[in-house]
């Protein structure tokens, strides 16, 4: 990978590694755009094949929450950190700490959190080294309920405009991936929302036995299905909540829903596949709109944090998406485009803002 020619084509604006040899400490931080405030995203834990993979992974997702963060209206630019290593063997007080002391040498340009194979115990360790992170214990705390609540609402949008009726009642869904987000909206979907919606009919696809010992002990009516046949499920919405790139060139002719939205980042293997869903008439809520709701959560921590102020602007999430497949209906193109547009848009028009100094 030709990293500077991949910087310059997406205007990227710093990657940086770090090791530590004490803790077994491997990473990569990477700050895509600052333009409307501090970088902010998760921190990974992945045991990726290679560098390469790894480099892969943070820059996609650090592009990603410059856009979510855009899309949601939040004074924030877009980062990841991905580490490397095997979560079961290599995670220590130490660890994180060590984390914690290289995310303060940013110096506030990036403020990390917790992600897939972190906790907000984790970050607990991270916030002894560094100020510049959310989502802890006793604040926002655990950003998965939320993020799932946001998904929940951006289903309920996308049913709206397929349907012209949001209701969860009567619909069938695939989810794929129970561990975290995926667990949390599956309660949703069964009716533990405020608008007692109840789903029809719920499968879900999972690769770790404990979530599906979980899932099979707490709600038998969800029905396991194999990884290999999600896909090709009649459906009414396939809710990727797992890792990336589900919707690609031998994925892409075996769904058979007409909704794809769920809490997945980097859905699309490359951006080509949306117009290939749309074409479809398959129906795709992008997934940095429909999963912002863990980054709208852990805004409000930096600003002290309410709850009730945090949920209700996690509600908007339906207005955001309906509006992004409105603009992908009227210029005619797929909705991930659009929702590109509509960030660009706003990151373009404050960047304007500050072409003349003023002093506060």
């Amino acid at each position: 990978m030709n990293i500077f020619k991949k910087m310059e084509e997406f205007n990227y604006e710093q990657l940086v590694y770090f090791y530590d040899s004490e803790t077994e400490l491997k990473g990569i931080t990477c700050i895509h755009n600052t333009t409307l405030g501090p970088a902010l995203g998760g921190t990974r834990l992945w045991n990726y094949n290679s560098e390469e993979d790894a480099v892969e992974d943070v820059i996609r997702l650090a592009r990603g929450m410059t856009y979510k963060a855009a899309c949601a209206g939040l004074n924030l630019g877009g980062g990841k950190t991905v580490l490397i290593g095997d979560a079961k063997k290599i995670k220590s007080e130490s660890y994180f700490r060590g984390l914690g002391r290289y995310v303060q040498s940013l110096n506030g340009r990036y403020i990390t959190a917790e992600d897939v194979n972190t906790s907000t115990k984790d970050m607990a360790y991270v916030a002894m080294e560094t100020d510049y992170v959310v989502g802890l214990g006793g604040k926002s705390g655990n950003p998965s309920p939320v993020t799932a609540y946001g998904a929940f609402m951006g289903i309920k949008a996308a049913l709206m405009k397929k349907f012209e009726d949001s209701s969860i009642e009567g619909r069938t869904f695939a989810v794929q991936g129970a561990g975290q987000t995926g667990y949390y909206l599956i309660d949703y979907l069964l009716g533990n929302n405020k608008f007692k919606e109840k789903a029809k009919k719920i499968y879900f696809t999972e690769i770790n036995e404990s979530y599906i010992e979980r899932m099979n002990k707490e709600h038998p009516e969800v029905e396991f299905i194999s990884p290999d046949k999600i896909y090709s499920l009649e459906v009414d919405v396939f809710v990727p909540c797992a890792l990336g790139k589900i919707v690609n060139d031998k994925t892409i002719d075996e769904f058979k829903c007409p909704i794809i939205a769920g809490t997945a980042n980097n859905v699309l293997e490359r951006e080509a596949h949306g117009n290939m869903l749309k074409e479809r008439g398959i129906l795709y809520a992008p997934d940095y709109v429909i999963n912002a709701g863990g980054l709208i959560n852990v805004y409000h921590e930096l600003n002290g944090y309410n709850k009730e102020n945090a949920i209700l602007e996690v509600e908007l999430i339906y207005d955001r998406l309906l509006e992004i497949f409105n603009i992908a209906d009227s210029l005619n193109i797929s909705t991930n485009i659009a929702a590109n547009e509509f960030a660009e848009k706003r990151i373009k028009q404050i960047k304007s803002l500050k072409n003349n100094f003023i002093k506060r």
